[in-house]
């Protein structure tokens, strides 16, 4: 479905009506789709449980365990390159990054958040498999923890929906 929206031919009840579409969106059936999952090792605690959300959410959704392929790098910066090595193959109806940054007292937290977050920009750019960034950015360890944990919150979880449906696109 294709929405077109112009500020000068809607009313307030178009509106209301579209937003309660966007909101009852369901999930597509990832059945039929297979995953990539590049996760960093770094601050394991927190990348594991959002891999585990990830996966259990995909799974949940149809997907079959075979269809998820992860792999690791050591830290989030390298998420880009590892994103990039699996959309070489094509092999993917979407590619989903996991991590986490945390501020810390020097500018290294702004400095790789924004190496990161541009170099998955330009992927998606150029790339034609839909790559979803699932890296959470906080200030402290108990934020990403709240984030990570199974449930609503997950950053892993919610990752696992936006693929499904970025691969339907």
């Amino acid at each position: 479905m294709v929405i077109y929206i112009s500020h000068l031919d809607m009313d307030l009840s178009d509106l209301s009506t579209l937003i309660q579409q966007l909101s009852t969106k369901k999930v597509p059936d990832a059945s039929n789709m297979c995953f990539g999952i590049v996760v960093s090792e770094n601050k394991a605690d927190i990348s594991g449980n959002l891999l585990r959300g990830c996966v259990l959410t995909l799974e949940e959704h149809g997907a079959l365990p075979e269809n998820i392929h992860i792999k690791t790098v050591p830290s989030a910066f390298q998420l880009v390159y590892g994103a990039n090595q699996m959309t070489l193959t094509g092999n993917y109806d979407a590619v989903i990054l996991l991590g986490c940054i945390i501020r810390g007292e020097t500018s290294q937290f702004d400095l790789l958040g924004h190496g990161i977050y541009d170099g998955i920009s330009h992927l998606m750019t150029f790339k034609e498999t839909p790559i979803v960034c699932g890296v959470l950015t906080t200030e402290t360890m108990e934020q990403a923890i709240v984030r990570s944990q199974p449930g609503s919150l997950n950053r892993g979880s919610e990752s696992a929906v936006e693929a499904i449906k970025m691969a339907k696109f």
